[in-house]
Parts: C-alpha cells; structure tokens; sequence
C-alpha cells in the first residue's frame, strides 16, 4: 500500500491510499479518481515528504502509523460508512452486475448488495438504468 498526498483543481488538499503507483495511475486514466470534498475529478499528486520510522534504543519502531485507526475525521467518516454498509448488504463478490440485473428484473429478491464490477459494467448497469454507486473504497483495484 502507498499513501500518496493529492489535490484537485480547487485546491483540496487530501491523502489517500493505493494498493501501488500503477493502480493509482489506472484509476487516474479511468477517471475513477475524485476529489471527497468537491466532486472534482482533476486530481493531481501534491508533493509530500517520505515517513520514515525510527527506532528507539530498545529497537522498537517509533512513529509507525496504525492503518487500522483513521487519521482524519474524513478516513473516520469512511471506516463508519464501510462498517453499516458491510453490515447491511450482502457481498456478491465478482457476481455483482449479474446480480444486480436480477435484482432489477425481479429474478432475485430484492436486497442492498455490494460486491466487484469492471468499469464498463457498472456503466452498463447504469445506461440500463440500474443504480449503482462506486465506494471510495476497495479490497483489491480492478484495472481491466
């Protein structure tokens, strides 16, 4: 994972993650990056200096990050999303579009679902007029 500190083109200034320098250059060509404050998709990497963890004399490592706490009230608000969201769907893993057509079709009961899509069928599903909404999220970067 690599953190890499962006800004739009109205000056927000934000961090994220991403699973390398490739999957943020995918998701940047897809144009499936935005900015959380206002929408915008122009964004940039800003510069941003290396952290690097030092050791006490006990040979601990000093001033490593938790990533499993949330460092802004921004990441706080996404990890509280992510959690109702995880707990009040169903994950259909990579059966998503098929799924969510069934749903539509009245084929399968309906129910909030989640799961993985390519970039071409999500817009499938929404030119078919199915509701889909991306998560600023991902366990794993779909770049096909």
């Amino acid at each position: 994972m690599i953190r890499y500190s962006l800004q739009c083109d109205n000056d927000h200034d934000y961090d994220s993650w991403f699973q390398s320098s490739e999957a943020f250059r995918q998701l940047k060509k897809a144009g499936m990056l935005s900015c959380p404050i206002c929408g915008s998709s122009e964004v940039e990497k800003s510069m941003m200096a290396p952290q690097v963890a030092k050791r006490t004399k006990t040979g601990e490592k000093k001033g490593r990050i938790d990533l499993a706490k949330p460092l802004t009230r921004l990441e706080a608000a996404v990890h509280e999303l992510r959690q109702e969201i995880e707990k009040n769907s169903e994950d259909v893993g990579r059966q998503f579009a098929r799924e969510a057509r069934a749903i539509a079709k009245g084929d399968a009961p309906h129910r909030p679902i989640r799961g993985e899509s390519h970039l071409k069928e999500a817009r499938a599903l929404i030119e078919e007029g199915i509701g889909v909404l991306p998560l600023p999220w991902s366990d794993r970067v779909n770049t096909h």
